[in-house]
């Protein structure tokens, strides 16, 4: 495949050639898997990052992208010399790259998400295999349940909210705990959240949990009455 074919890939997935060009394009897709294996992972990640429909993407995707668009821009310093791309494949060029660098921000936000997840789930499981654990359950004001998991051993609680409507006029939950008759700020949620669980480390000598309704970004202090609170 020659020099000037090899740099319409990614003009060719961003639809940006013309008539003979994708004729050529295609002729060389059904002589070479490679070319079209990259074609399909670089139409995917453009798919992806339009749609803002990311999941986790198979491993392999951003490195063979990378080496796809490596490859269109492999060039020889002679030929490179004799001629510049014209703006259009220069255009494609850029977004190509934009591509690439946003499928790569995503990707690595998106991995962070799962470890991040993966550490509260292990997290989770070895809170609740603890042999000292206890399990406390009070109602929430208006309907709903707030049940929380305590272990002095693990020196950690999970406060699982379940309430049957959210705060009204655009009013959050937060939860506290109570140390020493001071409360203590242990998440707030957002507008129209009513469900939530959270791990609280140092439980230590906590006496209590309090669900209170609060303005947007929650307060310093709760604001009474609760809607709910627990006894440890």
């Amino acid at each position: 495949m020659s020099a000037d074919v090899h740099a319409l890939l990614g003009a060719y997935v961003l639809d940006a050639v013309d008539d003979l060009e994708r004729a050529a394009f295609d002729r060389h897709l059904r002589e070479c898997p490679a070319c079209q294996a990259d074609v399909d992972e670089l139409r995917e990640a453009s798919a992806r990052l339009a749609g803002d429909a990311w999941s986790v993407p198979p491993p392999a995707l951003r490195d063979n992208v990378m080496k796809a668009i490596a490859g269109a821009r492999q060039v020889s310093p002679a030929t490179a010399g004799k001629r510049r791309p014209p703006a259009r494949l220069r255009l494609v060029s850029a977004a190509a790259a934009v591509v690439v660098a946003a499928g790569g921000a995503v990707y690595a936000v998106q991995e962070m998400r799962v470890r991040a997840e993966h550490t509260r789930v292990t997290s989770l499981e070895t809170l609740l295999a603890a042999p000292d654990l206890t399990v406390h359950d009070e109602p929430v004001t208006g309907g709903g349940t707030v049940t929380v998991a305590v272990s002095k051993l693990r020196d950690a609680a999970v406060i699982t909210l379940n309430a049957d409507t959210a705060p009204a006029d655009g009013h959050v939950y937060q939860l506290w705990t109570i140390r020493a008759a001071t409360p203590v700020p242990e998440g707030t949620l957002t507008a129209g959240e009513k469900a939530t669980v959270r791990i609280v480390n140092g439980i230590g000598n906590a006496s209590d949990v309090g669900v209170s309704i609060e303005p947007p970004g929650g307060s310093a202090t709760p604001t009474m009455p609760l809607a709910a609170a627990v006894h440890l």
